[in-house]
């Protein structure tokens, strides 16, 4: 495994310093991270003269569709940009525009097409705009084609193997003369290398995702993840926890680990190691007070897993295990590698290990073939499992990926029908298992001041279950006591209370 950089995680003065001692008198250099430092001074003069130009600052708006790795895909975007020396805004007249982009459904395509169109009227209005996209969709050629031949106020294209050079990117197009006003495209069909030390600009200040791999090996007969993220790669366990060490020294109490298949991390390190011995590591830190982890693949998740699971004073009390189907048939056709059988008996371990978990799940209805019996499955399972929530999706055909040419693609009037049903029944288990916790006391990390109702606070317990309740600002990010009063379904209304 390739590491652009290993030792101490910097903070942002270091960074700072890093910068400062660029002599932009030579020539770029060759090793990363150091090539892209030199990139972001070279913008950030730029910046300084455009910013007195205008009499004002440059601003950037970052537009985030898809999962928890492309959110913190771009709080690494959104570092680069603010040390260049853009401030965030979200404002459709930005001088920087980005969409990071998913496509794992049809959709999600859909919606970046049509923001495109709206932003052909401001691009007009000032061409000096800048308007950029990366993430998932970017490596699926035909998007690519489409948008150098339809959306043409296009100036910049990368994909997820690339993220990291944004500051090269963006220089060869503001400051090569030739390339002003050609689209830059810069896609890569993998990567090996793993970038460490470039910025990152957190949403929250108390908590934080942390990669720890990149790419998926499994290839899900209906997932284009796989071709677009590529395979798998784990960053070196030091890293990790050198990165995490660094985050508590700066506030945050709550880490997300992060991966397409957490499970199998390690695996690919010429020392391997395992997910349940890394996440022994991380409860190490001090100061560190809860852990989180997604996603898991059944197919690998481990008894050492789950026994460092019901160990842990710090591994929240919330797992999402996708189920995909009940069906022992269809979870073959689709390449998931286990049985429903198998499904149902990895519960009942968790279970036994951690009493009071949550769990919540990924169901598709509609995938092609699904009989009327392998639906009755799927209900089987929800039944069986009680989910405290599930996100359920119709079946999306994704060019590219087996399952797309399959035959006996599903009715769409069927697949809707067996959506509702299917929705109705995990709306009711849910609603169910909030209720049984009203009463208790739970805590609560304090994520923000609630926006919709003066006076009150919003933030979460280990199971990952929302409660609001009376409280201001000084709370942020901190945890708490709360006694839960109400179940509204999706979330509680609760007081906090005073520590026992």
């Amino acid at each position: 495994m390739m590491m652009g950089n290993t030792g101490e995680v910097m903070n942002r003065a270091e960074m700072e310093a890093r910068l400062a001692e660029v002599d932009l008198t030579l020539p770029p250099p060759e090793r990363e991270p150091e090539r892209q430092y030199y990139f972001i001074r070279r913008l950030r003069e730029w910046a300084d003269h455009r910013k007195e130009e205008l009499g004002r600052t440059l601003t950037a708006n970052i537009t985030t569709f898809g999962c928890q790795m492309n959110a913190r895909d771009s709080e690494k975007i959104q570092g680069i940009m603010q040390m260049i020396g853009y401030e965030e805004t979200d404002s459709n007249s930005a001088d920087f525009i980005l969409y990071n982009t998913c496509t794992v459904r049809e959709n999600a395509n859909l919606k970046v097409y049509g923001r495109l169109g709206q932003l052909k009227k401001e691009k007009q209005e000032n061409p000096d705009m800048v308007i950029a996209l990366c993430g998932c969709m970017m490596q699926e050629k035909g998007v690519v084609d489409k948008i150098r031949q339809s959306y043409r106020n296009v100036d910049l294209i990368f994909g997820t193997h690339n993220l990291y050079k944004l500051a090269e990117l963006l220089a060869v197009k503001l400051l090569d003369q030739p390339q002003r006003k050609k689209m830059v495209v810069d896609i890569w069909e993998d990567a090996a290398e793993i970038v460490e030390d470039l910025p990152k600009e957190r949403k929250y200040s108390f908590k934080s995702g942390v990669n720890i791999m990149f790419g998926c090996n499994n290839f899900c007969s209906y997932c284009i993840v796989p071709y677009v993220r590529g395979r798998e790669r784990s960053r070196e366990p030091e890293d990790i926890l050198e990165e995490i060490g660094s985050l508590v020294r700066d506030g945050v109490v709550e880490v997300m680990l992060l991966g397409q298949n957490v499970n199998s991390y390690g695996k690919n390190l010429k020392n391997p190691i395992s997910f349940g011995e890394l996440l022994r590591r991380v409860e190490r830190i001090e100061g560190l007070e809860r852990i989180r982890f997604m996603t898991s693949h059944p197919k690998d998740l481990s008894d050492e897993l789950i026994q460092v699971m019901g160990e842990s004073k710090k591994i929240c009390r919330q797992m999402h295990l996708p189920l995909q189907s009940g069906s022992s048939r269809l979870l073959q056709v689709m390449n998931r590698h286990y049985t429903k059988e198998e499904y149902l008996a990895l519960v009942d371990k968790i279970r036994r290990a951690v009493p009071d978990i949550a769990l919540t799940t990924d169901i598709i209805v509609g995938f092609p073939g699904e009989t009327e019996e392998d639906f009755a499955d799927t209900l089987d399972v929800v039944e069986r499992v009680r989910y405290d929530s599930a996100f359920t999706f119709l079946y999306s055909k994704r060019t590219g990926t087996p399952a797309a040419s399959m035959e006996e693609q599903v009715p769409q009037d069927v697949a809707k029908r067996r959506f509702d049903t299917l929705l109705s029944l995990v709306q009711k288990i849910s609603g169910e298992k909030t209720a049984q916790a009203v009463g208790t006391v739970q805590e609560v990390l304090v994520e923000e001041v609630n926006d919709q109702e003066e006076g009150l606070v919003t933030g979460r317990t280990s199971q990952n279950y929302l409660v609001h309740f009376p409280g201001d600002g000084s709370l942020v990010g901190r945890i708490v006591p709360v006694y839960l009063e109400e179940s509204k379904g999706f979330y509680f209304m609760g007081r906090k209370c005073v520590k026992k």
